[in-house]
């Protein structure tokens, strides 16, 4: 049986977990692929850093030069992570023509075309499939399983960390500050928990599948995005009064009519913030550290990509994934697969946030008073924006009380501007809390 031999950068959490899934399912492997995988070389920081799973003395080094430029080495496996030094070793790796899988969508968000076009250069390919949700096969679903099709929608749940504490925010009527607290106590949020909480670990991701889905690269910088910061216990309370559920959307939305589309060139909304979404969509029963990808495609309709989209055994499962293509390749000599973007030169346009047209739910804490609705109504007015329902809850007590509106569909700018106008009214005594409303059509 041809072999192929496998080096790989970092030994931690997720690199013992892919050696550990090797060691159980290696043979498996080999038997439906017809080609036997070897680890060669496993490069680490420390040989005696504690780790879920050991990893045998005699492979490991601490150089990671010995697994790139070992001639043996067909395929190195990057997971090492951050836009750093990773960006030189799989540089380093495609430059001597090996095969690289990676799980670093941090590093393929900064520098996504240079390093296709690297891989591209020496004929060689780079694979992903670990990047965006963990276990879950979106990036080769997207790239092959759906060749067929254009991508009028995908809205995906992307971040286990945020998904796990509006979870429990809804299931246990908790403050923000609380749930997070105990999931840092617990493992699932790091310290600190800005790249989660703050929105960018999926922006990463949702800019990857973006990036796929339209042919363009999206550049990161292009991509509104917002946290959880701002979602209260009170929040929760009234989305479920109206029928929706409060979730983290990655959002890739192609935008019909913008006045600067041009043919062939796909105008796109690529956006991460919370949204309401309708209690009754399978997106809204995602919960805890589960992440999920809707995807809409023109021919195939709505599928939908559920599973755990982070953790040693998950991440190691996309990995040996990617292994397997990689082994593929070499054993039968065509290493030209679909690429993984239509092409480089394919322009396509990010619309901006304030063109983007939503409806939405903001929260007002106001003075109890008459006429302070009239003059916040006489604002939406001005610029143009409906407002469609009311809430007002009663046994609220002290200096302002909660004002819930929901809004009719309005472009992000008219919105902005009027939430400008009515935070500087005198009886309105916080700013302004809005979220975006996704039906999910």
């Amino acid at each position: 049986m041809q072999k192929v031999n496998l080096g790989m950068i970092g030994g931690g959490t997720v690199g013992s977990g892919v050696f550990h899934a090797w060691q159980l399912n290696g043979r498996l492997m080999a038997d439906r692929l017809g080609v036997a995988l070897d680890f060669r070389r496993i490069a680490v920081k420390d040989l005696d850093e504690p780790r879920p799973y050991p990893i045998p003395r005699s492979l490991m080094t601490t150089n990671w030069q010995e697994v790139v430029n070992d001639p043996q080495v067909q395929v190195v496996i990057e997971l090492v992570g951050g836009t750093g030094i990773a960006k030189t070793m799989i540089l380093s790796a495609l430059a001597k023509g090996k095969t690289v899988v990676t799980a670093n969508k941090a590093l393929l968000s900064a520098h996504g075309p240079e390093l296709f076009a690297a891989a591209a250069k020496a004929g060689v390919n780079l694979y992903y499939e670990a990047s965006v949700c963990g276990g879950i096969p979106i990036i080769k679903s997207l790239r092959e399983g759906f060749v067929a099709n254009r991508f009028p929608a995908i809205y995906g749940i992307v971040n286990g960390t945020c998904n796990y504490i509006l979870t429990r925010m809804r299931q246990e009527g908790a403050d923000f500050a609380d749930v997070l607290a105990d999931a840092q106590k617990q493992g699932y949020a790091e310290t600190p928990p800005d790249l989660d909480i703050d929105g960018f670990d999926a922006q990463h991701k949702i800019g990857i599948l973006a990036s796929l889905a339209h042919g363009f690269w999206v550049d990161h910088r292009d991509i509104h995005t917002e946290g959880i910061r701002e979602v209260s216990r009170i929040d929760m309370q009234f989305a479920r009064q109206l029928g929706y559920a409060i979730k983290l959307l990655g959002i890739a939305k192609r935008v019909d009519g913008a006045s600067d589309s041009k043919r062939g060139a796909p105008t796109v909304q690529v956006s991460v913030y919370p949204a309401l979404i309708p209690a009754s969509h399978v997106l809204a029963s995602v919960d805890h550290v589960f992440n999920a990808v809707f995807v809409r495609g023109d021919v195939v309709g709505d599928t939908l990509f559920y599973g755990r989209g982070a953790g040693k055994d998950a991440t190691a499962s996309a990995v040996l994934s990617d292994v397997a293509d990689a082994a593929l390749d070499l054993k039968n000599g065509t290493p030209v697969r679909v690429p993984p973007f239509v092409s480089h030169a394919k322009k396509g346009r990010v619309l901006p946030i304030d063109r983007i047209v939503s409806r939405y739910y903001v929260r007002l804490s106001v003075v109890d008073r008459p006429g302070v609705l009239a003059r916040i109504s006489a604002i939406f007015a001005a610029n143009r924006i409906g407002i469609s329902s009311v809430l007002q809850p009663e046994g609220h007590e002290g200096e302002s009380v909660p004002l819930i509106l929901m809004l009719h569909d309005a472009p992000n700018g008219a919105m902005r501007q009027a939430l400008a106008a009515i935070a500087r009214l005198p009886v309105v005594k916080a700013k302004p809390v809005l979220f975006r409303v996704e039906t999910l059509d």
